[in-house]
């Protein structure tokens, strides 16, 4: 009887909050403000791993909610990589269905969870957004619920698996288990397809785990997402390195039909000036690396990583302030970005900016390394950078940085990180002849489908890209997904 009034109540508000987003004028949803994440103090964040954005309340999260006016045309629906029905989830949750708004989410984001942690909204959903593009004012902060309604799933005990069709028997394979794979798997087991990912390292979620920090992304969040891909029946095989531990003409023999290439973009590029392989000297992958994957910064392990007292990073994207906010909180006394350009043309979200800022990390903007020396045991110990000042735009449209004769001067270092891009994976190219490639490496697809040169290859993420976002990389696998699907049902009837 009690489950019944239950029921009853439960019918009776979602009546009631029916009706009060009924009468909420427009003009009265465009006048609140937008909310703001709720955030560790930075000088306490700084010295441990705890996530730094703590997530919206309920209040604040229904509050937000009411400032979706609900477009005719809903322009944010377009700047989603993955084609996330915006209006649908948000509308969901300001009538206090958050696990609706969640399933609304899994439609076609396998990740929200982690989307809504490290997605560069403000460069794309948000900013298609009706506030942005007509108001000029703060967009609705889509990526903040998105957060917001994947966590209630998640720790309501109640997470919802995405129905999948009826197994057709049919094996497809990915390479790397990174977001545009598990997008891509996703789709595929939605299809019906009898689904593996292998993974050549011990852990699944490719960037997710090794590149980014447990203060951005905790690596709970992702397993929680992973395992519901398990339960849809993908499957995960680790320590297995397509190339080495079986080539495609193996796995072909095995009955796999067609595959998704998602291998990353893991080489690390360098500068390519005096001194750069003195001890203490890292490129950012392998720094975050050791530290996120492997715990190098946990005792009980043994994976070696130097932490400095005086730590520079080169660069100025998001892999820049992961690898710089993490030396910070391995202890460094001085942690420094250094970068060629204004702070205003760093790539970097600007909440990343700002997090770094407030946890005492010192910018050296317009500057560049020159050389590095060591001391007689071959550790770093300083570096000559040169001042730069910025010149007309380059091919990007950004201003170009132009040396300032005669500013060169020394920095004491003890570690540096290089963060100045990544290249292809360059395994599977090598590995496969026929296979069309650019001259950086990454291989070539037809845009649409995302197929190779070879028929039953498909690629997508930073291997097609050469470095980008997680959600571009999702968008990259999901329509893979669709591509694959119909090149394998043009061969039969599935």
């Amino acid at each position: 009887m009690d489950n019944i009034v239950d029921y009853l109540k439960e019918q009776r508000n979602q009546e009631w909050r029916d009706e009060i987003r009924k009468n909420i004028k427009v003009k009265d949803r465009t006048q609140k403000i937008r909310v703001l994440m709720n955030e560790e103090e930075p000088n306490i964040r700084n010295k441990n791993n705890n996530e730094v954005n703590t997530g919206l309340t309920e209040e604040q999260a229904l509050l937000e909610a009411q400032r979706c006016i609900d477009c005719p045309t809903p322009t944010c629906i377009t700047g989603c990589p993955v084609g996330i029905n915006i209006p649908k989830f948000i509308k969901k949750i300001e009538i206090g269905d958050f696990l609706g708004a969640a399933s609304v989410l899994k439609e076609t984001n396998t990740l929200p969870a982690v989307c809504g942690r490290v997605c560069p909204q403000e460069k794309q959903c948000e900013a298609q957004c009706f506030y942005t593009l007509k108001l000029k004012k703060p967009p609705v902060a889509i990526g903040h619920l998105e957060r917001f309604a994947a966590d209630y799933e998640q720790n309501s005990g109640k997470m919802s698996i995405p129905e999948v069709a009826t197994q057709n028997n049919i094996k497809v394979a990915a390479i790397g288990a990174g977001p545009a794979s598990l997008a891509w798997a996703a789709d595929m087991a939605r299809f019906g397809y009898d689904v593996t990912v292998f993974e050549a390292l011990h852990e699944i979620g490719g960037v997710l785990k090794y590149g980014i920090p447990e203060f951005r992304l905790p690596n709970s969040v992702v397993d929680i997402e992973i395992e519901s891909m398990k339960k849809m029946g993908v499957k995960f095989i680790t320590n297995f390195i397509v190339g080495k531990t079986a080539s495609f003409d193996d796995l072909r023999e095995r009955g796999f039909e067609a595959f998704f290439v998602g291998s990353g973009a893991g080489l690390p590029r360098f500068m390519n000036i005096p001194g750069e392989n003195y001890i203490g000297i890292f490129s950012s992958n392998e720094y975050l690396t050791r530290v996120n994957l492997m715990n190098a910064a946990n005792d009980e392990y043994d994976t070696p990583v130097i932490s400095g007292k005086n730590v520079a990073v080169i660069g100025g994207g998001n892999t820049a302030m992961d690898s710089v906010r993490t030396a910070k909180r391995l202890g460094a006394d001085k942690a420094m970005i250094i970068y060629r350009r204004s702070i205003t043309e760093m790539p970097a979200r600007i909440e990343e900016v700002k997090h770094a800022q407030e946890e005492g990390i010192e910018f050296l903007n317009l500057n560049n390394p020159l050389e590095y020396y060591a001391d007689e045991n071959g550790r770093v110990n300083r570096m000559k950078v040169q001042k730069m000042e910025l010149g007309d735009p380059d091919e990007s449209g950004r201003r170009s940085p132009v040396p300032i004769v005669g500013s060169e001067y020394y920095i004491d270092v003890d570690t540096v990180i290089v963060s100045v891009g990544v290249s292809p994976n360059p395994l599977i190219p090598s590995s496969l002849k026929d296979l069309d490639v650019t001259r950086w490496g990454t291989i070539v697809v037809n845009t649409e489908t995302m197929q190779s040169s070879i028929p039953d290859i498909f690629a997508g993420g930073d291997i097609v890209r050469g470095g980008a976002t997680v959600i571009l990389a999702m968008g990259d696998g999901r329509k893979a997904a669709s591509g694959m699907h119909k090149y394998i049902k043009s061969k039969k009837e599935i």
